[in-house]
């Protein structure tokens, strides 16, 4: 099947990704955007993951304030060069996890960053609500509560405000790709009145 280079250029508007990538996802899937991209986001995912040890020495700080001024959302975005702190869309990127940040009070960043006793805590709340299940799903159920409640509360596993179909994560993940090098949110804090 041959791709139109309206077809590629329109899905490199939509995610960033280099031209020559999006062409090689538009061929693999066949011409369907909706597989693109998801193969992009396995790239993406892919390449963030041999970056993962590169050192960060840049990066941007972003708030966004919500109308009303009651609550802030504020974040770190590092990366490895001030030529890509410097980028317009680094900055935008930045500020979209603020608002979100604002919107959506994340406790941690990572389930890294979640503690053991942070998740200790939350299997007794969840032991009590399935204790009355049947014995032998109890402890299915329950790690499904752990997951969400993870979900819910860190992060890099929430989905994104602005495009639901897409986690924290997966933008990070989609900066790597598309700026070249290591991309990771190393602070993000949310203020309210």
């Amino acid at each position: 099947m041959s791709i139109s280079l309206d077809d590629v250029k329109k899905l490199r508007e939509e995610t960033g990704v280099s031209i020559m990538q999006c062409k090689k996802a538009l061929e693999e899937a066949d011409g369907d955007f909706e597989k693109a991209r998801v193969i992009l986001r396995k790239v993406s995912a892919q390449i963030a993951e041999k970056k993962a040890d590169r050192e960060l020495g840049a990066g941007a700080v972003q708030a966004y304030v919500h109308a009303g001024n009651t609550v802030a959302g504020v974040v770190v975005l590092s990366c490895e060069t001030d030529f890509v702190a410097k980028n317009e869309e680094f900055a935008a990127l930045a500020k979209d996890i603020a608002m979100h940040v604002a919107a959506m009070a994340p406790q941690f960043i990572s389930k890294d960053d979640v503690k053991d006793e942070d998740i200790a805590a939350a299997k007794e709340v969840f032991k009590e609500e399935v204790a009355d299940k049947p014995e032998d799903l109890q402890d299915k159920i329950l790690e499904g509560k752990i997951n969400s409640y993870l979900e819910d509360k860190v992060l890099m596993e929430q989905a994104f405000i602005k495009d639901p179909s897409r986690k924290i994560k997966d933008l990070i993940s989609e900066a790597t790709q598309k700026f070249g090098e290591r991309v990771e949110i190393t602070r993000a804090e949310r203020f309210s009145v």
